[in-house]
């Protein structure tokens, strides 16, 4: 059909369950996960849901040994990079080593069965392992009470679980989405820093050294205990990080040979054992590990502490480890699917990471996420799908059965090289500079969490950098873009005047765009930002000798209006025709047509000011205007084949006057009040 001879739907508005139903669908299912049911057999619509909810039912049934051996040597190589991370990241959450090792035995075949991401390996991550260690550490101290901390970080692992699955059962993923690309990049810039400062005291073989995370703390207690210094350890630390960093640079150079980056922790921890069983560091100021148990997982059910002493930090601990460990995890698997053009479900992700935490909490592990220098050796490892996280939870199990007691001779120096040399990657300067050259508040909400974590805590510098992002939004929501439109040369196209210079005004006549819904929190501002046009208008109009005749209101950007906005257009409307003013509505959004129908604002209106197009809109207010002598040269209206509306002309004032004068105050005091005192009239 010619768009000539469309008209305006003025359709009577849906019902409440049949709107209900749509918002409920775009808030809570954007991917509309039930399309694949339609016209299945009950049989087949029990497979697909099954396939749905547990992964591993899409991809087994068609899983071959070909694929296997891709998934074998990528299970394999990210094992050897599990190990040494486990203890390392144990250590760094105060927890015994051997907890490091289980979390990444049984996390990792739960995630095999319910994960939908190919390539995320799952395993501890270090943020996450210093941020417990912060919280749960105020309430109980790993040194004096250890195994009520180890219950209460196995709790809060329960509750980070619960949380995970919740969100992802509800489909509540947009919570995690409050945790902004800066943010991130800000937290963990910031805590790469802290964890740096604190393998200092692995590295110069410390006894004594601070709990607190800050820099300030940090630096304070290494001088402090300068007399503990041992040069022995020192040595030996520089050695294996300038190691691990080659390697890393290695990587860099030639991505083809990324195993050996991989495989380096793996020969450092080895490389260390080797050391430290020979010559007996320990006699020499090099600590070890220490014992190390062997045995699988053992259960851990019967340690979980919900004491109302310990609650609130259990719950804090849960609640922000768990909403990072989400925001990282979700964010690594999509980036690596995008390099395949493959799709990451966040909300199965947030199940699959629930529920491998609850049950890693009932098996002795503690938090566990998908760790970016884990998931990258098993995508360059040539992974295929989640196969590779139970093979290595295979080797680990051996590991743990036949090998575990081998690495109690690990150097803690050892370690130390290992967390320093993977966060030293953290620390990402270059996106932080583009931040400040692309987007300055998107710095200062970076900076936020980086020098909030590095100098306060890393709670509080998380939380600062939350509430900076959300006035962020609360402004964008508040003040929405609005532009004046104008036609481009040779050209039907309608765009915003200051960015096309060239585009051409049409006298008498105003066309505004407004991009965002119209509601209680920007109604006044969106209320006087059009008036404000109006008066620009009508000032640039009196040099011309022309009179602004008709106001405009693009609405195609507004996706929906609430009472607030409604009154905001009534006020709008009263205040221009006070003033002989015509207001026109062009391209109202389904939602704000029905909330206008409903709320008799088209009545009051009139249909025949409301416009399908701008083109319409522009032809039959040129129409019903009086030819003016100061039109603009070169551009006349388009002929329109069919107009549905009514159309009535309108006789140009005799005596030119200006808007918004007190005269017209007065005659808009007549019009009745708006129901909100926040849209009054105060021109």
């Amino acid at each position: 059909m010619d768009s000539s001879n469309r008209t305006v739907s003025f359709a009577a508005p849906r019902g409440f369950g049949t709107t209900l139903k749509s918002d409920l669908k775009e808030t809570f299912f954007p991917d509309d996960p039930f399309k694949q049911f339609e016209n299945q057999k009950p049989l087949g619509k029990v497979k697909k849901g099954l396939q749905y909810l547990v992964p591993i039912c899409e991809w087994l049934p068609k899983y071959s040994l070909k694929t296997f051996q891709y998934d074998l040597l990528a299970g394999i190589t990210i094992t050897s990079l599990a190990i040494p991370q486990g203890i390392s990241y144990a250590k760094l959450g105060q927890l015994p080593p051997i907890v490091g090792l289980y979390s990444s035995f049984v996390p990792p075949i739960i995630y095999a069965i319910f994960g939908d991401s190919k390539y995320l390996a799952v395993g501890t991550v270090a943020a996450c392992s210093l941020l417990i260690a912060e919280i749960i550490g105020e309430v109980a101290s790993p040194k004096t009470e250890p195994a009520l901390y180890l219950h209460l970080v196995f709790t809060a692992t329960f509750v980070t679980g619960i949380m995970q699955t919740l969100l992802g059962v509800l489909r509540l993923g947009i919570l995690v989405d409050f945790l902004s690309h800066s943010t991130i990049t800000g937290f963990m810039g910031g805590t790469a820093v802290i964890i740096c400062l604190q393998q200092l005291k692995g590295l110069l073989g410390l006894k004594n050294f601070t709990t607190k995370t800050d820099v300030v703390n940090v630096l304070k207690s290494v001088f402090e205990h300068r007399k503990e210094w041992r040069w022995e350890s020192a040595v030996m630390g520089i050695i294996f990080l300038i190691l691990l960093q080659f390697t890393r640079w290695l990587r860099d150079r030639k991505p083809k040979l990324f195993w050996v980056s991989a495989m380096s922790p793996l020969v450092v921890v080895v490389s260390g054992c080797l050391f430290a069983y020979f010559v007996h560091a320990q006699d020499h100021g090099i600590p070890i590990v220490g014992e190390l148990k062997r045995g699988i997982n053992p259960p851990s059910i019967h340690l979980l502490n919900f004491d109302h002493k310990y609650f609130p930090q259990i719950m804090k601990a849960g609640a922000i480890t768990g909403l990072i460990a989400l925001a990282e995890g979700i964010a690594i698997g999509r980036s690596f699917g995008i390099m395949r053009n493959e799709n990451v479900d966040g909300n199965k992700e947030m199940v699959a990471y629930g529920l491998m935490n609850i049950v890693g909490s009932f098996t002795s592990c503690y938090l566990t996420t998908g760790p970016f220098s884990k998931t990258a050796v098993n995508y360059n490892a040539g992974a295929k799908t989640p196969m590779s996280n139970a093979v290595m939870a295979v080797f680990m199990a051996l590991v743990l059965l036949f090998l575990a007691p081998l690495f109690s001779y690990t150097p803690l120096v050892a370690l130390s090289a290992i967390i320093m040399s993977a966060m030293l990657g953290l620390i990402k300067y270059e996106e932080a500079i583009e931040l400040f050259k692309v987007d300055k508040f998107d710095f200062v909400v970076c900076m936020a969490a980086f020098f909030g974590v590095a100098f306060i805590s890393m709670d509080m510098g998380l939380g600062l950098s939350v509430v900076l992002g959300l006035v962020r939004a609360l402004l964008y929501v508040a003040r929405p873009g609005t532009c004046k439109l104008g036609r481009l040369p040779d050209s039907v196209l309608y765009r915003d005047i200051e960015q096309y210079s060239d585009a051409a005004r049409n006298p008498g006549i105003i066309v505004l765009q407004i991009g965002s819904p119209i509601y209680f929190a920007n109604g006044n501002y969106v209320r006087e930002r059009i008036l404000r046009w109006v008066r620009d208008e009508q000032s640039h109009l009196e040099t011309t000798g022309d009179e602004l005749e008709h106001v405009m209101l693009e609405l195609s950007g507004v996706v929906t209006i609430d009472m607030t906005g409604l009154e905001t257009l009534k006020e709008i409307n009263k205040t221009l025709s006070a003033n002989d003013v015509k207001l026109g509505i062009i391209n109202p959004r389904l939602k704000v047509m029905e909330k206008m129908i409903t709320s008799h604002f088209i009545d009051k209106l009139g249909k025949e000011n409301v416009y399908l197009s701008i083109e319409e809109a522009i032809a039959n207010c040129k129409f019903s205007t009086s030819p003016s002598p100061n039109t603009v040269v070169g551009f006349e209206p388009e002929p329109i084949a069919h107009i549905s509306l009514p159309i009535s002309l309108s006789h140009r004032r005799t005596h030119k006057h200006t808007l918004f004068t007190e005269r017209a105050v007065s005659r808009s005091e007549n019009c009745s009040t708006s129901a909100s005192n926040s849209l009054r009239f105060d021109l």
